[in-house]
């Protein structure tokens, strides 16, 4: 194993004892246990994921998307999740900032 493997696990590891991950992994485990609203859940993700990398995204298409799901986003499991998810996905952006900042990455 070469010294860059080595220390991108002993990262993977670092990453693991965060709170923003175990808060994240135990929600992730929480939402498992139910696999249809686990699967609402990934359909409200992939909708979210489309229209947000769309270039022709109207303001009148988020209001309805947001008007959609708000019920949805109010069981306390899916806002629960959502939270975790985006905490553990902004450290991430975080990190990735950092490491192409500090190589100087263009």
């Amino acid at each position: 194993m070469s010294k860059i493997d080595r220390a991108v696990e002993d990262f993977i590891a670092v990453i693991m004892e965060t709170d923003e991950y175990k808060e994240y992994d135990a929600q992730r485990n929480k939402v498992k246990q139910y696999p249809e609203l686990k699967a609402q859940i990934d359909e409200y993700r992939r909708r979210n994921y489309l229209m947000q990398t769309r270039e022709d995204t109207a303001f009148e298409m988020i209001d309805q998307f947001e008007r959609e799901y708000e019920d949805f986003r109010e069981i306390p499991l899916v806002a629960d999740f959502l939270a975790a998810e985006l905490a553990f996905c902004r450290m991430i952006q975080r990190i990735n900032i950092r490491i192409t900042e500090a190589v100087h990455f263009e």
